[in-house]
């Protein structure tokens, strides 16, 4: 191993130790770039949970943001620089994602009172998120909070996925809409 590497790979290290330190449960080998940040949050006197799985990548500005609900990375997941993940209602991301820049991950929304009554103050309305396994999501994809997007989908970048989407589904838009299928899908079986 060359100095070089053996320096990036204590970098990583660190980076993941501050992680874990601020409450995340990183796997040893995730590579975390410069700026990645990660805040459990409390809720209901409950701290909230990060996991970031086996060979998970973090480019620059990456964070993850539970305010007291549940982010869960599954294995070798890819997020580019400056995306964000709110987990106030729980988002559960599937195995071999590509996640690219500036992409936004939600998990909940406000309620909305009568006019007059301040929107700031009301609670959040929390709602579950979930990607499959094998999905893009495209540069500045949004995903609002209680969609599924299935395993294999590809989402085009500047999306605003609203509602969810079945497996292999190719979408673009605001809102995003299904174009076509991915070659394959359904898988045979």
């Amino acid at each position: 191993m060359t100095g070089v590497a053996h320096l990036r790979r204590l970098c990583h290290r660190l980076r993941a130790a501050r992680l874990r330190w601020a409450g995340a449960a990183v796997a040893r080998d995730a590579r975390l770039a410069a700026g990645v940040r990660a805040r459990p949050g409390m809720r209901d006197s409950r701290r909230g949970v990060i996991t970031l799985g086996p060979e998970c990548v973090c480019d620059e500005g990456v964070i993850f943001d539970a305010f007291g609900g549940r982010i869960e990375v599954g294995r070798n997941v890819f997020f580019g620089p400056y995306s964000i993940v709110y987990g106030h209602g729980g988002v559960a991301i599937g195995d071999d994602c590509l996640i690219s820049m500036h992409c936004r991950i939600l998990s909940s929304n406000h309620t909305v009172p009568p006019f007059g009554t301040p929107i700031r103050w009301q609670p959040d309305l929390l709602l579950p998120t979930r990607l499959g396994r094998d999905v893009w999501l495209g540069a500045g994809v949004t995903i609002l909070g209680g969609v599924t997007v299935g395993d294999g989908c590809v989402i085009g970048a500047g999306s605003v996925v609203a509602k969810s989407l079945p497996p292999g589904a190719i979408a673009v838009g605001s809102p995003a809409g299904i174009k076509r299928f991915r070659e394959g899908y359904p898988p045979a079986g």
